[in-house]
């Protein structure tokens, strides 16, 4: 059987590569995949699989003459929060998928935001038409719900990426890792204001800081800005990382105490190796997984106005904060897996 792969993938996202690294290690042994990239030989070499230029029309409409499934996932893909256009070609895909007969799987998803009444009926439409889906959170299990879709509710994947150890940092311990993104919420204000939170942070607690860029081509100059105001201020350890395999990246986290972190699969991962966790959210599905784990932390749009009260309550959640019990990330793992056996039972 060939399956076509759909996401946000070889876009250089940590986050999107972590579910199609998990969504391969998940795939059933007689499945060969062909993973729709942005930058087809990085997917290439990176995971040694069949690719297709995402981007190339008549490339994806042969793959799909050839092709059994059409696996859409995961993520946030239908969504209008940051372009009305992205669900237009993903919705597409989809409705191609489904009129030339192949067996369409929506898998994890997490569906919107979608602010606009058109994008809402096509996600409607788009969802309705497959073989059948699964999704990563209470609130798209409801709106599949509210739509008469049927669905698997299951934690991310990634919970259950298998992580591979990094190399020992050069960072003395303890550490606290950071991950922010640009977001017309995360004003430079407020970015000022968690660079001097943080260095009020490091000179409280001794830790280092460890600045991961999730995608390094966005998240790059924010990470930048934060060592250069912890350098200037403190002269402290802080150290940017770049990590493209997210299987590191995820293994990382385990000679990490504390992850700040504002992108989703920053927390998780962080999350599922034993940190101590902090949300800084901009998005409903960070404010879902706050709730659904217990994970503490503050809509950017609420951060206290003083950088002193943003470092005393992080630094209470480093000193007295409770990372996931080894039975949660377990519980948590477990349940991820059911995308798994979706997938199984559907491409038997």
């Amino acid at each position: 059987m060939r399956a076509v792969l759909c996401g946000y993938y070889g876009k250089g996202n940590s986050g999107d590569e972590a579910l199609l690294a998990t969504l391969l290690q998940m795939l059933p042994e007689h499945v060969t995949p062909i993973v729709l990239s942005g930058d087809p030989e990085q997917t290439k070499q990176q995971y040694g699989v069949e690719v297709c230029d995402r981007n190339n029309s008549f490339a994806i409409l042969s793959t799909f003459k050839d092709a059994n499934a059409f696996i859409f996932g995961g993520g946030s893909l239908i969504q209008d929060s940051t372009s009305a256009l992205s669900p237009l070609y993903y919705a597409g895909l989809m409705g191609l998928a489904q009129q030339m007969g192949l067996i369409t799987i929506a898998w994890s998803q997490g569906i919107g935001p979608l602010n606009r009444s058109f994008t809402r009926w096509i996600a409607r439409q788009t969802f309705s038409g497959c073989s059948t889906a699964s999704v990563r959170d209470g609130g798209s299990a409801q709106q599949l719900k509210d739509w008469n879709v049927d669905c698997l509710l299951a934690p991310d994947p990634v919970w259950a990426l298998d992580a591979i150890p990094h190399e020992p940092l050069e960072l003395p311990s303890p550490r606290i890792a950071v991950c922010l993104r640009p977001h017309p919420s995360l004003t430079p204000e407020r970015l000022s204001r968690i660079g001097n939170a943080l260095v009020s942070l490091q000179e409280s607690s001794g830790a280092s800081i460890l600045l991961l860029p999730f995608q390094p081509s966005q998240d790059r100059a924010i990470a930048q800005q934060l060592k250069a105001q912890i350098k200037n201020k403190t002269n402290g350890p802080c150290q940017i990382v770049e990590i493209e395999d997210p299987r590191y990246l995820k293994g990382i986290f385990r000679q990490v105490d504390m992850t700040l972190s504002m992108r989703l699969h920053g927390l998780i991962m962080a999350a599922a190796e034993g940190n101590r966790c902090y949300a800084l959210s901009y998005d409903p599905k960070v404010n879902r997984l706050m709730e659904e784990t217990d994970i503490p932390g503050w809509d950017l749009a609420a951060l206290p106005e003083s950088f002193a009260e943003i470092a005393q309550v992080w630094q209470e959640q480093f000193d007295r904060g409770k990372a996931l019990s080894p039975q949660q990330i377990q519980s948590l793992r477990d349940r991820a897996l059911m995308h798994r056996d979706l997938l199984h039972q559907t491409l038997s």
